[in-house]
């Protein structure tokens, strides 16, 4: 007599037919079949590339500023010889470069708004 546990043993036509069941129920078109006409083409998200490129350009300027001794040093320099009118005078330029982007993007979003067919 045998002291191991007795265990179903499931065939192997159930164990297939159980494992091909997900992979039917997957529906949908064929790889080739075209898109509609009526669908619209996606969209450029132009804001996101504009902030995009203007954050890289910013990061690349300032790694490249920090990235020497000499540099480093300049800027030390520079920002201990700011008065507080430079400095507001400089926040008033950021704040003007901002709006600057924004209304760019603003520009470039209604222009794509007027290009595409009306919904």
């Amino acid at each position: 007599m045998s002291t191991e546990p007795s265990t179903p043993l499931t065939s192997t036509t159930e164990s297939s037919a159980a494992d091909e069941a997900p992979a039917a129920a997957v529906t949908g078109p064929p790889a080739d079949a075209a898109p509609t006409a009526s669908a619209p083409p996606p969209r450029t998200r132009w804001a996101a590339i504009v902030w995009g490129a203007c954050f890289a350009a910013i990061a690349w300027f300032g790694i490249w500023m920090l990235s020497s001794r000499a540099r480093q040093g300049d800027v030390a320099d520079w920002l201990a010889a700011l008065t507080p009118g430079t400095i507001t005078a400089f926040l008033l330029l950021f704040v003007g470069v901002l709006v600057l982007i924004t209304g760019a993007v603003g520009l470039i979003r209604r222009g794509q708004r007027r290009r595409s067919p009306a919904r």
